[in-house]
């Protein structure tokens, strides 16, 4: 017997036998489900009541059949005439046959259990899934509020959660640290370059916030945490966006309550119906329009390079005020320190006014006061921005704010607290900040400034010390 013959004998029933195997685990690994609160892999309840002696046999008859396969595959050359009698009937498929054998003992033992396998007609593999099975993985929330469970949430227990669970990637108050996902704020910034998705400014469905949070969150430890606590997660979401107050409280029963900013701004794709029968005709190829003009240009889009002639065109067409203070000097319209002087006696239309700080006052500032006010700024931080080029972020920027009149910085979307207050005309002095730093809720009910607030007197003064020192 050849060399090549031998290889043959030892690997055809070796494969058959693997697949046999394999085919005995796939059916086994059907009959378990998966537990996504923790992870854990478990054999279904229905079946590990019956089946001990059932797989115990299964693994029984997979053995034998693989030591079956075994010494048909072992044969040696001595031996090979004698065994040839006693193979010959079944030559070229008693390997086959044995490997059969052992799936099928196995599909019987299971059968034999009362689990239904895989419907008729089909490639004998799997079985139907169990209610139980079904409904763990059936947990998605709809927008009319099907699939809601028992239970709920206010506004400040979600704050609680949210500090535990949350604010680690998305913020203390929704701002998102590095990359992680914004989750407050972005209004009135879906028709920019660059908007800001968030669930206040973006999302439609309040049921998609529910069910993205008990589905994946927190990350790492997805469906940990309890339908109380996600109600309250939800709560605190819509209170960061400015959708309820803080005294809300999210249940079935207040679910459909709330209104979503941007409910408005999707709506059902009909280009199927509207759009597509139009473009199944035979497309017109000639005098499309009577006459054609330009409505724009490629260097408006930055697309094209300005050679020196193009460069003229458009300093002529641009409006008077994006002309740059040195090409007003070029052209001899001024001289760039004449308009220096210019920019700096015209204020600018976004300038906050504010009542400015003596300069008495601001020298008089202790520096060792104000040094230890910058480190307690550090916890405002997160939500307030102060200093050169300081923006509104989660809350206003707050250069100048010490003499400002509440809720005045142009651009920033208060409260209905501090738009009353700016009608009443708080400004922001000493006393007032002081007041409202020892306690924001208590002094301003409705503030959405979610700060607890600083207890201690020499805190508020360090803090108030360091926001004079930028009084502009």
């Amino acid at each position: 017997m050849s060399r090549s013959l031998n290889t043959v004998q030892i690997l055809i029933p070796a494969l058959v036998g693997t697949g046999a195997v394999l085919g005995a685990a796939v059916i086994g690994a059907d009959s378990m489900i998966f537990r996504p609160v923790d992870g854990a892999y478990r054999v279904s309840q229905a079946t590990t009541v019956a089946q001990p002696e059932a797989l115990a046999e299964v693994a029984a008859d997979i053995v034998e059949g693989a030591e079956h396969v075994a010494t048909a595959s072992l044969v040696t050359p001595a031996h090979a005439d004698e065994n040839t009698a006693d193979t010959a009937p079944m030559e070229g498929n008693s390997d086959a046959a044995a490997g059969t054998d052992v799936v099928q003992a196995a599909a019987d033992a299971l059968e034999a259990t009362g689990t239904q396998l895989s419907r008729e007609g089909g490639f004998g593999l799997g079985r139907r899934a169990l209610e139980a099975e079904v409904a763990a993985w059936d947990i998605d929330i709809r927008p009319d509020g099907t699939g809601l469970p028992e239970g709920s949430g206010d506004v400040w227990t979600g704050e609680e959660v949210w500090v535990e669970n949350c604010a680690m990637c998305h913020g203390d108050f929704g701002e998102a640290v590095g990359r992680w996902p914004v989750i407050a704020g972005g209004w009135d910034t879906l028709d920019r370059k660059d908007p800001v998705k968030t669930v206040g400014s973006y999302w439609p469905y309040l049921s998609t916030v529910y069910d993205y949070i008990h589905r994946a969150m927190p990350f790492g430890n997805a469906q940990s945490l309890e339908p109380d606590q996600v109600y309250a997660l939800t709560a605190y979401i819509l209170y960061l966006n400015n959708v309820v107050e803080d005294d809300f409280e999210l249940s079935r029963d207040t679910f459909l309550d709330v209104e979503m900013p941007n409910a408005d701004g999707f709506f059902p794709d009909d280009r199927a119906e509207a759009e597509l029968a139009q473009w199944r005709t035979e497309p017109c190829m000639e005098n499309c329009k009577d006459a054609v003009e330009i409505t724009m240009r490629a260097r408006v889009l930055d697309v094209t390079p300005e050679g020196e002639a193009d460069a003229v065109e458009t300093a002529a067409e641009a409006p008077a005020e994006a002309v740059s203070a040195t090409d007003m000097a070029t052209d001899g319209n001024a001289t760039e320190l004449e308009v220096a002087e210019a920019e700096a006696e015209t204020p600018r239309e976004d300038t906050v006014a504010v009542e400015a700080v003596p300069a008495e006052e601001v020298a008089a500032l202790d520096p060792e006061l104000v040094a230890s006010g910058e480190k307690l700024f550090r916890q405002c931080q997160a939500c307030h921005a102060v200093g050169e080029g300081a923006d509104n972020k989660v809350g206003p920027q707050l250069n100048g704010v010490v003499g400002r009149t509440a809720g005045s910085v142009d651009g920033f979307r208060y409260s209905s607290a501090l738009e009353d207050a700016n009608a009443e005309g708080l400004i922001w002095n000493h006393e007032t900040l002081a007041a409202y730093l020892e306690d924001p809720r208590g002094y301003m009910p409705g503030t959405k400034m979610s700060f607890r607030g600083l207890r201690d007197t020499a805190d508020r003064d360090a803090i108030i010390a360091f926001l004079a020192s930028h009084g502009q």
